[in-house]
């Protein structure tokens, strides 16, 4: 059975990391944007990644720059925002693609584990999927992704067991990390 430990991405510097180092961690993978509406998603991730790492929790953080083109910086540019605005910590990997034919491996693998089910119920996200509807039209049936800050929470095993889209809110998000490391 495949696993996250199966795929090899690339960190900041262009080198390639296998994700077997981080095996019997909880992780929670995401794919995010320095422009976004759900920026701000930066904050409560950076205060659980503080708050819950030494249980043996990762936080693994993949820019995109294909939604709406809200992460157009280089990596660089991407690190030095989150660090200076959030103070973020956890590990930020080189930008990547997470839909189309350019789709990185390792989010096509994270989708087919646990598919799109959409944003949810009320105007916020009426209108998120809209937009995301457009955006993502052109990626067809390898449209992975819905939008930016799309989270997947990752076992001790390398199991993909929960996908929580940017509209959930991250107290939810929080205590599914927490249920797990207690596990």
């Amino acid at each position: 059975m495949k696993t996250v430990y199966d795929f090899t991405v690339r960190d900041r510097q262009g080198h390639d990391v296998s994700l077997s180092e981080y095996q019997g961690k909880v992780l929670l993978i995401v794919n995010t944007a320095t422009g976004c509406g759900f920026t701000p998603h930066y904050e409560p991730l950076e205060a659980m990644y503080k708050d819950l790492r030494g249980k043996g929790f990762e936080i693994l953080d993949f820019p995109s720059n294909q939604f709406a083109n809200q992460a157009p910086g280089s990596d660089d540019e991407i690190h030095e925002f989150c660090t200076l605005k959030f103070g973020t910590e956890f590990p930020q990997f080189a930008k990547i693609d997470v839909n189309g034919e350019s789709a990185d491996p390792l989010f096509a693998f994270l989708a087919s584990e646990k598919p799109f089910s959409g944003f949810g119920k009320g105007i916020k996200n009426a209108v998120l999927n809209k937009y995301a509807k457009m955006n993502n039209k052109k990626f067809g049936d390898k449209t992975y992704i819905g939008w930016n800050f799309t989270k997947f929470l990752v076992d001790r095993e390398g199991r993909v067991i929960s996908r929580f889209e940017p509209t959930e809110d991250m107290k939810d998000v929080r205590a599914a990390v927490e249920a797990e490391l207690n596990k």
